[in-house]
This record gives structure tokens, sequence and C-alpha cells, in this order.
């Protein structure tokens, strides 16, 4: 029986309107008197949903799955921290529920799960360790890794066993709580109707960091930067517009935790790749507060995005949790049902690990896929968000062991109606055998393009050994994706991403510099095909300043024209440098917050990314459909091909011209009279025609442009050479006649379309 107190409080929300019944229990507590009553609720939906109950009392439904649990309890805790314990007695399906009137949005909780202990078979229950809920929709308060927090006894004197021994002290105090959410927010109202819904070929990403990209924007009143409401804010809303991107790719805003090496170092992990709460945005990024506030708060920031055209898509790592390996922490899943959750190894003490973070989901098991599943069409339906970038998407298509094209998690996505419809990119590898997925992916997926990074990149810094991979990459990477009815945009092109060097960093380092993450410079990779133009870090040569100014140039216009998805990096469009360090997930400080005060040169640098992004915009030609056929016309009364590849003496490039080594410049054609696509109405697309040089030879080349057949005249609209911002003379240049090309440059020439 509940408190005289608790029961007259019941009493008073029967039948009184929802409204009325917050109001009526606002602010009473289930923290004394005698625990209140668990009645049996429902197993259906998961987690914690606020709800009327039988009679119309005001309640929270609680449903986990614990499929071998021997017994459950749900633990609430008070405004002052005091701990109800309620053991829950239904068990329907494997999963444990039970409703419990009078508890309110704002109410904090957690389990304790009750169960065998033995590690050598796979099994860590332990009572003592107060377990996140998987479902919760927002946790309050941080994670702290002391000794308490852990289900074996950390410092055991024999290491090579501690993690068999298990820790029998309460880690409740040291541990984030799961808040019970209010579904009915008239945040939900606004949803479907107000989504972008940019088409794939039209789209530019940019992948941006809440907190660092509005940390030090002085246009962001100081209590909203870092946060979600700092990105809803019309100074940074106006930057996006103003450069011209469709979408936003947030880095991870699940709700995550610091890894132990990094809390022990005082440093957190930024990045975010260390998730322990799919449903819940992640605590540190809401300015409004943590007792549930934060929901609110990040759907008000996709609402104010929507409106301003941008989709959001959320970079989600489903494919390993927060809790590592059998000497991690236990927060949630390990202690709610460790064989359950994860891929163990033939001893089931240990994990299989294809992630490189000590753990990898199971997502073969149904109950996994389920809160994946039930992850991602909450964020689509409740939250707002537009689509998903996967991270180490292959450890999530592997069955067993092997990568699976036709694996439960993919097959799944492929036929959810909600998921389906939604921007679903891929990041196509795992670090396990066989983890390099690249092409791969089924129809619905596109992916990380890794390979058009390494090759432009190769191409710029004059080491590309085979010019024919470039040509590959810049028309759609055809021998990648061309199955299957994959289209063009299936290639999510990428030069410079979180992970690696900026794209300053890019052409101003050789050698990755990550003293400051404090593992002696031996994290992070040592394969970044950069070029520091001659001198290693900043410097006041202005001949290697001019040169480095000309290669951002020439990147970003080969990214941006090139045909698929072009995914930009915050504040690569503003020569942002991060000092060299290519693996900065640990670095949350000015090293890899957006520096705002910008100089001349990154204004310049800006206003040329914001008039490709326009160019590319305005032209359907660069934002094909299709493939591009080349060799021969596609449309009638076109003699010449949708996409021709020359030399510079303005001759079909041929099999032997593509094997050479020495084929450091290349032009080509873009016929826009030739686009073999319709358009929404039935009728032909039309486009100026675009010719691209580039010459990634040390030396200036001489182009000859091609014969009258290609266009009379030609109109300069991009010169990377030219200084500040690349903005040419727009000189007329007649059919045959040369243009010379500066070393390392790039010119890009248009004439009308003789269709339109």
């Amino acid at each position: 029986m509940s408190s005289a107190a608790e029961q007259e409080a019941v009493e008073e929300t029967r039948g009184v309107p929802a409204a009325r019944r917050a109001a009526v229990l606002n602010g009473r507590h289930i923290g004394a008197g005698p625990p209140p009553p668990v009645w049996p609720g429902a197993p259906t939906p998961l987690g914690a949903r606020f709800r009327v109950g039988p009679d119309g009392v005001a309640g929270t439904n609680f449903a986990l799955w614990a499929g071998g649990a021997e017994a459950v309890e749900l633990c609430l805790f008070s405004p002052e921290g005091e701990e109800t314990r309620l053991k829950l007695t239904e068990l329907t399906h494997e999963i444990w529920h039970g409703f419990v009137p009078g508890v309110l949005p704002g109410r904090r909780y957690g389990y304790r799960v009750h169960g065998r202990w033995d590690p050598w078979t796979g099994a860590r229950w332990n009572p003592a360790k107060l377990l996140l809920d998987p479902y919760a929709r927002a946790v309050d308060g941080e994670f702290s890794l002391p000794p308490e927090v852990y289900g074996h006894v950390r410092d055991w004197p024999e290491q090579h066993v501690a993690d068999t021994v298990r820790d029998e002290r309460d880690s409740a105090p040291y541990v984030p709580k799961g808040v019970v959410v209010h579904d009915d927010s008239p945040d939900d109202e606004w949803m479907d109707d107000r989504r972008p819904k940019t088409p794939w070929a039209d789209s530019v990403i940019y992948e941006l960091h809440v907190k660092g990209f509005t940390k030090l924007h002085p246009g962001i009143p100081e209590e909203l930067r870092g946060t979600y409401a700092g990105l809803a804010h019309p100074a940074a809303i106006e930057h996006l517009v103003k450069l011209g991107v469709t979408a936003v790719e947030l880095l991870p805003v699940h709700q995550f935790a610091h890894e132990d090496h990094l809390l022990r170092r005082g440093m957190r992990n930024y990045w975010g790749y260390n998730s322990i709460g799919y449903f819940a945005p992640h605590a540190a990024y809401a300015a409004s507060g943590t007792a549930g506030q934060q929901v609110g708060e990040f759907k008000r920031m996709v609402r104010a995005l929507h409106a301003a055209g941008i989709e959001v898509v959320l970079d989600v790592v489903y494919n390993h949790t927060a809790e590592a390996d059998q000497r991690g922490p236990s927060l949630s899943l390990r202690g709610i049902d460790n064989r359950g959750y994860y891929r163990l190894q033939g001893d089931a003490r240990h994990y299989a690990d294809y992630t490189g973070c000590g753990n990898t989901l199971h997502v073969v098991q149904p109950h996994v896929l389920r809160l994946i599943t039930d992850s991602l069409r909450y964020w689509v339906t409740e939250m707002g968000v537009d689509g998903f970038r996967f991270d180490l998407a292959a450890a999530l298509a592997r069955s067993m062991h092997d990568v699976d094209m036709l694996s439960p998690f993919l097959a799944v996505i492929a036929q959810d109606p909600v998921l389906r419809r939604v921007k679903l990119i891929a990041e196509p590898w795992d670090v396990g055998s066989g983890g390099y997925q690249v092409g791969a992916f089924p129809p619905l997926w596109t992916e990380w393009n890794d390979r058009y990074r390494g090759a432009v990149r190769d191409f710029w810094r004059g080491a590309l050994p085979d010019v024919r991979d470039l040509g590959y990459r810049l028309s759609g990477s055809s021998d990648l994706y061309a199955w299957g009815g994959r289209r063009p945009y299936a290639s999510v092109n990428f030069i410079t991403a979180h992970d690696g060097f900026t794209l300053r960093d890019l052409v101003s380092y050789e050698r990755k510099h990550n003293e400051a993450n404090g593992e002696g410079n031996r994290d992070g990779s040592d394969d970044n095909r950069s070029w520091n133009c001659g001198t290693e870090g900043e410097t006041d040569d202005e001949r290697v300043r001019a040169l480095r100014r000309r290669q951002l140039r020439n990147l970003l216009t080969t990214l941006l024209l090139s045909t698929g998805v072009p995914m930009l990096v915050a504040g690569d469009e503003l020569g942002r440098t991060q000092g060299g360090n290519n693996n900065a997930y640990c670095q949350d400080n000015e090293i890899t917050w957006l520096d705002w005060r910008l100089d001349d040169e990154q204004r310049a640098l800006f206003d040329f990314t914001r008039r490709l992004i326009a160019l590319r915009a305005a032209h359907p030609v660069l934002r094909r459909r299709r493939y591009f056929r080349g060799s021969t016309a596609t449309c009638a009364d076109q003699p010449l091909p949708d996409l021709v590849w020359l030399t510079p003496d303005a001759h079909d490039m041929t099999d032997e011209d593509w094997a050479r080594p020495d084929a450091h410049s290349v032009a080509v054609f873009l016929n826009g009279d030739a686009i073999a696509e319709p358009d929404p109405y039935g009728r032909p697309v039309v486009d100026d025609s675009f010719l691209l040089l580039l010459n990634g030879h040390w030396e200036p080349v001489a182009f000859r442009l091609p014969d009258a057949a290609y266009g009379e005249r030609w109109t300069t609209r991009v010169d990377t050479a030219a200084e500040p911002d690349g903005t040419p003379d727009e000189t007329e240049h007649k059919a045959g006649t040369e243009i010379l090309v500066a070393a390392r440059g790039l010119v890009v020439l248009s004439r009308p379309s003789r269709s339109a």
C-alpha cells in the first residue's frame, strides 16, 4: 500500500484531464513513506512510458527485456536522491514489466537485475549495479568510472582474472539515471509536413559537431553555445544557409560516456562514438536542463533547421557500447543480459570485437535488432530526423561471423515502412576480417566512399599511380555502385571527415602531430596521403601559403563538381586547423572547436566554397541522377557523348593515356545537352556544358580547347590559381585555342546549352 498522502494524490487524479493531473501530482515524490503499488502494466512498449492507467490514474509503465534474469527491481529516485526499490513480478515473453501510479515525467529511475555470476559462461548479473534503461528517453547525470561502477573487482590482485570476481559495492551514487519523459509534446505536431525531403542527387552534406560548431560563435548567446539550442540559433543557421548545404550530419548525439583511460588523463571523449543510450539526446549538449528538457530542445533544433530547408542526419553508433570489453564498467546491457546483447567469443568470458572498442552488439539476436530499429524509428517519427550515417556499418551486417548483405539487420531496414524512406549512409567497413565492404551495400543505401578520398588526395599531391581511378571517382564511381539499380548518389564523396586531417592540415602537414592526445603520437593513422607544400606546419613563406590556398581550392572544386553526394566537414570552408592532429577524438577544446575569428584568407575561402555549392545547385549536369554512358551519344541529334575525357592536347583519352604513370593532367567534358534523364514531368533536361581542366603536375600545362563541335566559345567560371578567391576574369576562349593552367591548378569553363 502507498502512504495516505500518495493514495490521496492518486485519487485526486481520477477522471482529471492530463494537464490537470500533472499539475496535481507535480512535486509529490515517491521517496518518503511506504513504497507505491506496482500494477501489472504491459510488456509493450519497452522503456518508461508515462500514460493514464486503469481508472484514469496517471503513472508510468516500465518494461525491460532481460531474457536470462532471475529477478528485476525498478529503482525510483526522489529529487533528493533517495532510492525506492520495486520488484517487477510480471514477466511476458522475457520482458519484465509493471505500471507504477503517480510516477510523472521528470522522475529518475534505473534497474537492478538479478541472476547468476559466472563470467566463464558469459553470465555477469550483479544487482549491486544500478543499470540504465536501454530505452531511456533522457539521461540525467554524468558518467564517472570509480571502482564501484564495475561489476567485477577492478583492483583484484590477480589482474588476469579480475573480471571474474564480482564486486558487491553499490554503484547507484556514481551513475546517471534514466528520466521519465512526457510523450504528449506540442513539439510533435509539426513533423512530416515540415521535412525538406531533399533528393539525394541534390544533397550537400555538412558534417558537424553540435558543441564544436557553436562553442565559440560570437553571434550565439554565451549560455547557448555548445548546445542544441545554439545550433538552432539564427546565427548558426545563417552560416549554413549562406554556405548552401542541404543537410547537417551531426556527430553522435546519443547519450555517450567517456572512457576510463581518458578520464584518468583529465580528458573526455569529444567525438562521442561511445554510446550508452540509444534513445536519449546527449544531456551535456542541452542548455535547458537534463530532467527531460533535452528532448524538447533537440526537437526545437530539428524544427529550426527544417524551417531553413536543412535536413538533419545523425551519425549513429549501434555497433558497440561504452561498456568496452570484459574489463569495462557495468552501465546497462552487460548487467541486463550480457550473453543476450553482446557477441561473445567461444570461451564466453571474452567479447568478439569487430569494432576496435572492446565489444560488438549481437545484432542477429531479435531483441538487439528490435532495440536498434525501435531507436531508429523513434528518432525519425518522434524526434524528426531525416536519416542516419551508420558507424562501422559492416559490423551490423555480420550474421554469425562474416559480413552478409542478406543479414537480418539489412533485411529489416529494407522492409521497414519508416526506415526505408529516410537517408541511409553506411560507413562500409569494420575492423574485423572481411570487414571492408565499399560498394557492397544493397540498394537504398549510400556509402562513404573512401576510394574517392584516396584518389583525389593522391592526384593533387602528385602520387596517383593510375589516373583511371580519378576518372571513375569524379564521374560517380560506376565501377563500385552501378549494380542492383544503384545510382551515382550511392557514393558519398568526401576528402576529409571528423577523423583525420582537416582540409587545411591536409595541405600543411605530412606527418600527424598528436602529442596532445597523450599517447606518444602512436594514435591516429599514418596513411594520410597529405602534402605540406614544402614546409611542415604554419609558415610565413608566401610562396608556400599561395600554393596551399590553391590546393584548398583544387580539393574543394573537385569535391563539389564531382558526380555523387559531396560531404564537407565543418570548418573546412573556413580553413580550420587542428595543428596537425589527425585523431582529435579526445580534444574537447580550442583544438577542435571552430574559431570564428576569420582573416581575409578564410573569408575568401568561404566565399569560394559558397560559389561552388551555388554552381552545383544551378546545374543539373553536375548533379546527375544516372551514370554517364560516355561511349555513345545519349540523346537524339546529339553528336557528342554525355562525357568525354581528353588529354591536354584535346584528344580523346586512349587506354594508353589512362595507363601512363606520368598522367598528371586531364580534361573532362560534361555535355549538358545529353542528360539522359527527364524532369519530374517527363520533359527533357538540358543544361550548360562544362569543361574541367585538371593539372596535377608541378609545372604549368597548356590545355588546348577541343574543336567547335564541343563548343565555339567557352567562359571561365573557376580558376583555382586566381587570387584571392579563385574568381577568374570570365574572358571568353575560342575553340582550338590554348589555356595555360597553373602548376597544380584547375580551371572550369562553361558554354550555354545548344538546346535551350
